[in-house]
């Protein structure tokens, strides 16, 4: 490998293979490498198409010709696919550059060379390309990227500067915690402090309500699935985990990671479909059997991607589930996750809602991160939330889990993501009365942790540590916390590490109270940046919402939430499934900027959150007329 130090002269090309459609890692970059003061340039759809095809010399050609035209110093090439073809890719590539002459030392242009992509393919790059300048894998903080990059920090204008210390403080804040081994004495709590406690009445609101009287920790929630070819052999496995899992004491919702043909195909002959991943269950039966295991857990699992309303009922009878998560617009065919088409998906999904209202349970809407993870910007994660919230209310829903995926996508800042947590809560909470409550449930994000396990720990005490500053100066938040395992970016997650990251989450949080109390760590709670932000989310969030209310039909129904989605209120640009079908909602484009997502325009430059309302309206009038 060979390090560089970054110059300000210096001018970055980014480009990536044509058929890697995901952009937010190139575009965070850009946006990092620009507040330096440093020149980025993004390869555009023919260089990428070039990219594409190495064996060709006109591609080759066109490549030298886009490094040459725009003067670039420095190449950072992104491939996140197979890791073997990535880095084979990127070494056919360093060959063509040497052949062409274009290193400083041939007396070409480049002085860096850089790549991204799986852990896996770094690996081979390192040990294949010795002109390499750094490599990223994709768990690289801000700062660290800078580092590989050969940047000073000193370059960061102050207004970055502030977010990138915010989340570099609280990651060496978990390195310290994992590096001293506190949180292994972590005991389990003692929850059996009231009389319905492990029984077939027991509830979510029930031991909520106890840990609230006597002052407990957070109720904990873990996801747990494994999946073995033999599908019976995997259900035996699952139960054995979660008899182990009881028995430690940790956990305190068991969240049953079901497979695709459980959730799409119950209580049917599979033949030999794959599942793709989960624990198989295929009848009720084997429910009860989970059931009987989990005792004292709660225990709770996803819902169905066809006959709805019927898995909800079954979850009811065989689970007495914890509480039942919808979600709405997704798990349907727009992201290829279940066989309904939207507006039948909608259909079930509200007449599960009703169901779910009879009976007394909470509903966590398992909606936002999913809008996050197609492209969605900021405010949409917000309004799309209240939505789901609103809808809830109005169908006789009483208590609504908020799960609040944070780090979603990894590229926003900590302050940033506590802005949006803030306001969804304050936007949220208005619709609370005696008749509907609101349950907050932070998580880290799917794709935040490191394949590296000791930064993973460090990444989970770090991201508790964001949990705790939502609400700083209340005792009693997060009531409950969704515990994703350290292990998710390198393997699935069994009971000892489940436990563990129980143990992790628990400390981490009892450790930085204790700090902030002593004034170690600095007191969020009416830090200036996140409150600017938060007013901001806030006033462009009602903006959509009120134009939602008073333009779209019967808002809070299946047809309305069709009709939101079908005119682009809610920008998904990374929808890859039925775009045909729902071209206002991809139309829109979304930039990582600052540690934010926004939406923007053919430029680069911000669109708010009323001039999007403008277009939308503008684009119904025509159709109108048309």
């Amino acid at each position: 490998m060979r390090p560089v130090q970054t110059k300000k002269s210096d001018r970055f090309g980014l480009v990536r293979p044509g058929v890697e459609a995901h952009t937010l890692g190139i575009n965070s970059v850009q946006q990092l490498l620009e507040q330096c003061g440093i020149t980025a340039v993004i390869a555009d759809a023919n260089v990428c198409s070039a990219i594409d095809r190495p064996h060709l010399s006109e591609s080759v050609s066109d490549v030298e010709q886009w490094l040459r035209v725009h003067r670039i110093t420095m190449l950072g090439f992104s491939y996140r696919l197979d890791p073997e073809q990535g880095a084979d890719f990127f070494a056919h590539w360093t060959h063509h550059l040497k052949e062409r002459r274009l290193f400083v030392e041939q007396g070409g242009p480049l002085r860096g060379l850089f790549f991204a992509g799986l852990p896996q393919a770094c690996e081979l790059v390192c040990n294949r390309v010795p002109e390499v300048s750094g490599v990223f894998a994709g768990d690289e903080t801000p700062s660290e990227t800078l580092a590989v990059l050969g940047i000073e920090t000193t370059w960061v204008p102050s207004e970055i500067s502030g977010g990138i210390a915010y989340d570099e403080a609280r990651l060496a804040f978990g390195r310290d915690l994992i590096r001293g081994g506190g949180h292994l004495a972590i005991k389990p709590v003692d929850r059996s402090g009231y009389k319905e406690f492990g029984t077939g009445r027991d509830t979510l609101i029930a031991r909520l309500h106890d840990a609230r009287r006597r002052g407990l920790p957070p109720v904990m929630r873990a996801h747990v699935g494994p999946f073995l070819p033999d599908r019976e052999e995997a259900v035996r496995l699952f139960v054995d985990w979660t008899r182990r899992l009881a028995a430690s004491g940790h956990l305190d919702v068991l969240s049953i990671g079901t497979s695709q043909l459980t959730q799409s195909d119950f209580g049917n002959d599979w033949g030999d479909r794959p599942n793709g991943g989960g624990v198989p269950i295929n009848s009720p039966a084997e429910y009860e059997q989970v059931w009987n295991a989990a005792r004292p857990m709660l225990v709770r699992t996803y819902a169905g991607t066809r006959d709805v309303p019927a898995l909800a009922r079954i979850h009811e009878d065989t689970l007495n589930i914890a509480w039942h998560a919808l979600s709405l617009w997704w798990f349907c065919r727009i992201d290829g996750r279940g066989p309904n088409p939207l507006s039948d998906n909608l259909r079930e999904h509200v007449e599960a809602l009703r169901f779910i209202a009879s009976t007394g349970k909470p509903f966590e809407p398992n909606v936002p991160h999913h809008f996050a993870f197609r492209g969605a910007d900021d405010v949409t994660y917000i309004v799309s939330a209240f939505l789901a919230a609103k809808l809830a209310k109005k169908l006789g829903i009483r208590h609504l889990v908020l799960q609040n995926m944070l780090n979603t996508p990894r590229y926003i800042w900590g302050v940033q993501d506590m802005a949006k947590s803030r306001a969804m809560l304050r936007l949220i909470r208005q619709l609370e009365d005696d008749r509907f409550t609101v349950i907050l449930q932070p998580r880290g994000g799917l794709d935040y942790f490191s394949h590296d396990q000791e930064k993973a720990k460090a990444q989970l005490a770090a991201v508790t540590a964001l949990m705790d500053d939502i609400e700083p100066a209340d005792p009693l938040s997060p009531p409950m916390i969704h515990v994703v395992s350290y292990s998710e970016g390198s393997h699935l997650a069994d009971p000892p590490v489940i436990d563990e990251s129980i143990q992790i989450t628990r400390f981490a949080l009892e450790e930085y109270r204790r700090l902030r109390k002593k004034g170690d760590v600095d007191d969020m709670t009416d830090h200036v940046e996140v409150r600017l932000r938060m007013t901001d989310l806030l006033e462009q969030a009602r903006t959509i919402i009120t134009a939602i209310e008073s333009n779209v039909p019967d808002p809070y129904s299946a047809d309305g939430f069709y009709r939101i989605f079908a005119d682009g209120f809610l920008p998904v640009p990374y929808l890859w499934e039925c775009r045909q079908d729902f071209i206002k909602a991809t139309q829109w484009r979304t930039k990582a900027s600052g540690g934010v997502i926004k939406v923007v325009d053919e430029t680069g430059a911000v669109i708010s959150a009323a001039d999007r309302v403008r277009f939308i309206l503008d684009q119904a009038r025509a159709d109108g007329a048309s």
